[in-house]
């Protein structure tokens, strides 16, 4: 919410200003998320005069331009509305999200250990280096670990493989330098770095792209049952930082998150059922929702040298990436495996779920 007005420049009997003062009302956004009652009762007002105070301050408010869908769609809106699309690197899985992750929201990626989602993260933060008619957004990446030490040896293993694959004007970027990486064992000092550290980053327009891997890790062990609404604050009160860091700068943040496995006796299925993490909270939180899950099959991969002459083969996992819910998806899914290059969606045909 945009502030341009003071108290003084509201239209409003000066009796009305002095009682807000009083009650330190100082703040637009703080009068109009009090209820009229609430209001009354803080500044002794009437109920006239409290809805005359609403009134006033919401049209004291700067609100953003109303835009057409033609003008969203040509990208001739202003630039606060318009929203990227960051390729993961892969055309199956970019068919899938439908051009890759959103620019603004909060996208998580879930799954259990060895499914894939550190992999993942470290690919987005190549591709967001490359220029946006390349499927990047031209910036670097801030990478959070707040569990394992981040695999610099596979970032290095996958850069090679990523300049490959891209275009020989491109290769002279520096892809390992524009990654930051954080390691953060506590939830204050993540709350620390996401209000104070980052947006200097940010401001400096370095930065495309947050990855934190993961949420769970510091939400999971620290709360006993009876601490659940203690939980539930400080899960919403992260989701509204991550939330103001997207949509100020339009950058994607993508968040890993554990699973839970889930106990239902009813359940017909033999499989081992899983829940991602931190319960319905975290899940209203989330813009966009991607499981990652292993399957029962392997696949053969070939190893190739320059020339195309195969030097080794090895068996991989067959992974399930699933959309599970996103404002812009359909629940759909598809395969992928993890080569020595990365993460490459796969084309497999009557694999059951």
């Amino acid at each position: 919410m945009q502030q341009t007005a003071t108290l003084d420049d509201l239209d409003i009997n000066p009796r009305i200003i002095k009682a807000l003062k009083r009650a330190k009302l100082l703040d637009f956004g703080q009068i109009l998320s009090l209820s009229a009652p609430d209001l009354e009762r803080n500044t002794t007002l009437s109920m006239r005069d409290v809805h005359m105070v609403h009134r006033e301050v919401a049209k004291a408010v700067k609100k953003p331009a109303v835009i057409s869908a033609l003008e969203l769609s040509s990208e001739s809106c202003p630039d606060c509305h318009k929203i990227f699309n960051l390729s993961t690197g892969d055309g199956f899985i970019d068919k899938l999200l439908r051009g890759g992750i959103l620019s603004k929201g909060i996208t998580e990626v879930a799954g259990a250990s060895a499914t894939g989602k550190t992999q993942f993260c470290i690919q987005l933060c190549l591709t967001v280096q490359l220029p946006r008619a390349q499927g990047g957004l031209g910036g670097g990446a801030v990478y959070i670990c707040t569990e394992d030490v981040f695999p610099t040896k596979r970032l290095q293993q996958m850069i090679g493989a990523f300049c490959k694959t891209i275009d020989k004007e491109f290769q002279k970027i520096q892809f390992g330098d524009q990654i930051f990486i954080e390691h953060i064992a506590e939830k204050e000092d993540l709350i620390s770095c996401l209000k104070y550290r980052l947006p200097k980053l940010l401001q400096k327009n370095i930065v495309k792209l947050v990855v934190i891997d993961s949420v769970a890790a510091l939400f999971r062990s620290e709360y006993h049952l009876s601490e659940s609404t203690k939980r539930s604050k400080q899960l919403s009160s992260l989701g509204a930082i991550l939330h103001e860091l997207s949509s100020s700068s339009n950058i994607p943040v993508v968040c890993v998150n554990q699973v839970s496995d889930v106990i239902n006796p009813s359940a017909k299925s033999h499989g081992k059922q899983v829940t991602p993490s931190l319960g319905l909270t975290w899940a209203n939180l989330v813009t966009t929702r991607l499981m990652l899950t292993r399957t029962i099959y392997n696949v053969t991969i070939e190893r190739s040298d320059t020339a195309g002459k195969v030097l080794d083969k090895y068996e991989s996992a067959v992974r399930k990436l699933e959309a599970v819910f996103a404002p812009h998806l359909q629940k759909d899914c598809c395969h992928f495996v993890i080569s020595s290059d990365g993460v490459k969606g796969i084309l497999i045909q009557d694999t059951p779920d």
